[in-house]
């Protein structure tokens, strides 16, 4: 097996030391960082993050800062939703699209005031894109990405774990909304939000000098509650539905391809760049979509290439993930397919690794 060579350019997180103390097994690079997989299994971690709670090291989701008069402007130039009302402490889930209406990103966008926005992104290179609209419209923003990292605590006894550190005005923040909470003189960001179906938080850590203390307070505070380092699971994630930008979409795909269109107000959202290619999109709809297929037979591994879809030896689309869910006991998968064999309970073929599998298009993900 081929190793990874380490640089400089591969950078690691403020709180790597605390997930190699953990024991993690796997990473993943993610926007130039280290990406934490696998602690003790996918399927161990799986289970766990179901039943207790865990601390999840996703600093990788770098913010790009936006500061500045024109950072409403700005923030409304980059995506097809309408965030006319949105207001500070709300947290939007926002398409990012460029000029043809294709997908840059889908990351949070979060508002803390009027003239100050987080982009808190996926993986890719956004800030470029965002400093280049920035600097061609001659606004008047700063674009930069600050020293903020979030940290997730994620699954069913997230909320008591929190509660134990920060106080029970925690209980009062509300789904994709976000607080300010003390921690160690500083003014942490704690949103009700996360990469997974479990519920949780994302703590949005402004200052790598806290970021050890913090992690280490955690832990220490969730003993009996067994907590554990976590990441996202890709199991879990599947059956939620949580899509993987670079995996189950790219730039080559709008968002109403991606099953996105609740979040594009194109008739409203004026000043997005790609508004009208997507008004076209929108009035013509999608060749292809975003869907849950369910893949029969044994389990199959990790899909970590596209596996084509066929009908009556035709090609109607590709799977993106797939993984065998223990709590549902199949193989889930999130595929995109075309609109003649996109309707719930239309079956397919699927080109795996180990052959053709029967599979059948799903009206909804599993939870």
């Amino acid at each position: 097996m081929a190793l990874l060579s380490l640089s400089r350019r591969l950078r690691r997180t403020p709180f790597s030391e605390g997930v190699e103390a953990a024991g993690v097994k796997a990473y993943t690079v993610y926007n130039h960082m280290l990406l934490p997989t696998v602690f003790e299994s996918v399927e161990a971690d799986y289970r766990h993050l179901k039943d207790h709670v865990q601390i999840w090291d996703v600093a990788v989701e770098r913010q790009v800062e936006l500061r500045g008069p024109d950072a409403g402007r700005l923030m409304q130039m980059l995506t097809p939703r309408d965030l006319r009302r949105m207001l500070p402490g709300q947290c939007y889930y926002v398409p990012i699209v460029d000029e043809t209406g294709g997908m840059l990103n889908d990351p949070v966008a979060v508002k803390i005031a009027e003239d100050q926005w987080w982009i808190s992104i996926a993986d890719s290179d956004l800030l470029y894109w965002v400093k280049g609209i920035a600097n061609g419209y001659r606004l008047d923003v700063l674009v930069d990405e600050p020293d903020v990292s979030p940290l997730a605590v994620q699954g069913p006894r997230a909320e008591e774990l929190l509660v134990r550190v920060f106080g029970d005005r925690i209980r009062d923040i509300r789904f994709f909304r976000f607080d300010m909470f003390q921690y160690e003189g500083r003014d942490l960001v704690i949103a009700r939000s996360g990469y997974s179906k479990q519920g949780g938080f994302e703590i949005y850590v402004d200052g790598s000098d806290i970021a050890m203390p913090l992690w280490n307070a955690l832990f220490a505070a969730g003993e009996d509650l067994n907590v554990r380092a976590g990441c996202p699971n890709g199991i879990e994630r599947i059956e939620g539905g949580l899509l993987s930008y670079g995996n189950d979409m790219t730039d080559d795909n709008t968002p109403h391809e991606c099953g996105l269109g609740r979040f594009c107000d194109t008739q409203t959202a004026i000043g997005c760049i790609g508004r009208d290619a997507l008004l076209r999109v929108a009035k013509e709809g999608p060749v292809q979509q975003t869907r849950p297929i369910e893949i029969s037979g044994d389990p199959l591994p990790t899909c970590d290439r596209y596996w084509p879809m066929y009908a009556n030896g035709k090609r109607v689309g590709k799977v993106s993930s797939a993984a065998w869910s223990p709590d549902f006991n199949t193989n889930v998968a999130i595929g995109m397919v075309r609109i003649t064999h996109w309707d719930p309970g239309t079956m397919v073929e699927v080109e795996a690794p180990d052959g053709m599998r029967q599979a059948e298009v799903r009206e909804n993900f599993w939870i």
